[in-house]
């Protein structure tokens, strides 16, 4: 009886107010999404809306945001603290209708009474939220998967789902500025730093995993080390192996190694004054005899896992990072100015400061470890 009350007051709504059915145009084209479902699709897309952690993101990489019709509810929160890039440049987000729930939990019924009725729903990590099949289904909107992938070993599958996209959305020439932007930034990187033989021995703290943490927080396969070569005592060997994410470094390995840099992920200042990576290196006596804390070798980076990877973040911190460890190699590059030169080319828009701004203004410089 539900169902049937809503689709009689959807229709009821369409004849009042002109709403545009999803079914409008007439499917005359077939994509092939990241599982090999085979989807039908209107010619021309003008109206989308993005399921799941860092969709959104993706589209905005391509200058698409005007084709955004609702955001789920992680797009309309305020908060003092926010390192999503694309969000930043996109304060139009914030006054969209609500679609469902972060993490792909999407509300059909709250689609299906949308003003503007999408013609394409993106949709990332499948695994957690509504199952997409099931999705298209009740709203009759065909649902694109993707698959999100990352800068290291998942880069193909990041690749794929920017062509895909670029397929969908009729900007394939984007697509593919992308791939080449991506491709040669890590090029660069590499060339400026792999031949570097004898290097300094470094650990980034305070990694946010599904919330904030502390300084052993880490990720013994943090991209922008892995893109400056650095010598990362969170990096068991293993890497070859397994991707490693996250893991709590013990502070009686970290004293034992006694890296010769050290740098703060400040995504760990979300937890308060007293709490957190900033906190214990001020206070906590075990990590007051490390070398880069005595002769103040730490340094802040921009967190990068905020609603899934930043990539344009993940390049500014390598960057920094590199000249950070090898300075005679990035003589030319100034931090702050390059990850906007990033920004700009992923979204049209220089967010550094005001992103910066949000932690204290505390990125790409040494951090001060006496209390203010």
């Amino acid at each position: 009886m539900k169902t049937h009350i809503i689709c009689i007051s959807f229709l009821l709504a369409i004849a009042l107010n002109g709403f545009i059915l999803p079914n409008e145009s007439k499917a005359s084209r077939q994509i092939t999404d990241a599982t090999g479902r085979q989807i039908h699709l209107p010619e021309k897309i003008d109206r989308i809306i993005c399921s799941g952690p860092g969709c959104l993101r993706l589209i905005s990489y391509f200058n698409a945001q005007d084709r955004v019709v609702a955001v789920d509810d992680m797009e309309t929160r305020d908060g003092l603290f926010d390192a999503r890039p694309y969000a930043l440049a996109n304060p139009r987000y914030k006054t969209l209708p609500v679609f469902g729930g972060f993490r792909g939990n999407d509300d059909p019924e709250k689609i299906l009474g949308l003003e503007k009725q999408p013609q394409v729903i993106f949709k990332t990590y499948t695994g957690s939220g509504h199952d997409p099949v099931e999705l298209e289904e009740k709203t009759g909107i065909p649902v694109v998967i993707l698959e999100y992938g990352d800068l290291l070993s998942g880069r193909k599958k990041l690749y794929h789902a920017l062509t895909l996209i670029g397929e969908v959305l009729d900007k394939q020439p984007r697509a593919e500025a992308l791939i080449r932007f991506f491709t040669r930034e890590i090029d660069a990187l590499d060339t400026r730093t792999k031949d570097i033989p004898v290097k300094k021995t470094c650990f980034v703290g305070g990694i946010a995993f599904r919330g904030p943490h502390g300084f052993q927080s880490t990720e013994p396969s943090y991209p922008p080390f892995q893109f400056v070569h650095a010598d990362n005592i969170a990096d068991s060997g293993a890497l070859s192996k397994k991707q490693i994410r996250h893991s709590n470094f013990s502070k009686e390995k970290l004293l034992a190694a006694d890296p010769q840099v050290l740098f703060l992920d400040l995504s760990t200042l979300q937890m308060g004054e007293g709490h957190g990576g900033l906190h214990e290196l001020r206070n906590d006596p075990v990590y007051q005899v490390l070398t880069a804390v005595a002769t103040g070798q730490v340094y802040g980076v921009l967190p990068y896992n905020w609603y899934t990877q930043n990539f344009g973040s993940i390049l500014a911190d390598a960057w920094y990072i590199g000249k950070t460890l090898y300075p005679e190699r990035f003589q030319d590059i100034d931090p702050a100015k390059n990850a906007d030169r990033i920004y700009e080319f992923l979204l049209s828009a220089r967010v550094f400061d005001e992103m910066n701004a949000r932690f204290k203004q505390m990125a790409f410089k040494p951090v001060l470890l006496t209390d203010e």
